[in-house]
């Protein structure tokens, strides 16, 4: 018995996936393939990918929004919990990691829910916005350069609709958070956790799963 979150073991960690982890062969074969990456712990876990795509289910999003692809397996991991007409609104700037993903998007039939828009993403959320889009999305996930964090935030708190859901990546960064700031990056990630707790503008959960992801509903 416990009354604080387990840390995982690396056997824990590995039942934990064994009895839980339910993947589409293509999802997968990204892992595989980004496995050998220069860059793959930018990759998220698949235990969080299930569980982004749990709670799209469970707010029944049809609308969403990705900033930050990298070779693409957190938007499979949605496309595919996403209903027919289902769309993603998927951010990056980088084309050579997200053609890793695109033949894997394609495996799986998910290949025309993902609008990939390669260009700075928050640029692309401003013309969304500029066209008339707030409220319109249903999920928002973030998991891009941290510096611009706050940023895309308030961009997805009017993009997504009232009890819409914000998803937001590494808020944890691997425990640096809790220490004196080494860097922006850890700055950015620090004012914007301590901003997220005081903002009434939402409903809050801090996680400790994967690098740490926090959960903002939209009131």
């Amino acid at each position: 018995m416990s009354n604080r979150t387990l840390n995982l073991t690396d056997p824990l960690y590995d039942y934990v996936l064994a009895h839980s982890l339910r993947e589409h062969p293509a999802q997968t074969a990204l892992r595989d393939a980004t496995r050998g990456h220069e860059r793959a712990t930018m990759q998220i876990a698949p235990e969080q990918g299930q569980f982004m795509a749990m709670l799209a289910k469970l707010t029944g999003a049809r609308n969403t929004i990705e900033i930050g692809v990298f070779t693409g397996y957190s938007a499979l991991s949605v496309a595919l919990a996403l209903p027919a007409d289902g769309r993603i609104l998927a951010c990056d700037i980088s084309d050579e990691y997200t053609r890793i993903g695109k033949p894997f998007w394609a495996q799986a039939g998910v290949a025309d829910k993902i609008d990939l828009q390669l260009a700075p993403a928050l640029a692309t959320l401003d013309a969304r916005l500029a066209a008339g889009e707030a409220g319109r999305y249903d999920f928002a996930f973030i998991d891009a350069d941290k510096i611009n964090y706050d940023g895309y935030y308030e961009r997805c708190l009017r993009l997504v609709r009232p009890g819409g859901l914000i998803v937001i990546d590494n808020t944890l960064w691997s425990g640096r958070v809790a220490e004196r700031a080494d860097s922006d990056d850890t700055a950015a990630l620090q004012a914007l956790n301590l901003k997220l707790h005081h903002d009434e503008r939402i409903d809050l959960s801090l996680l400790p799963l994967g690098d740490g992801l926090t959960l903002a509903r939209r009131r």
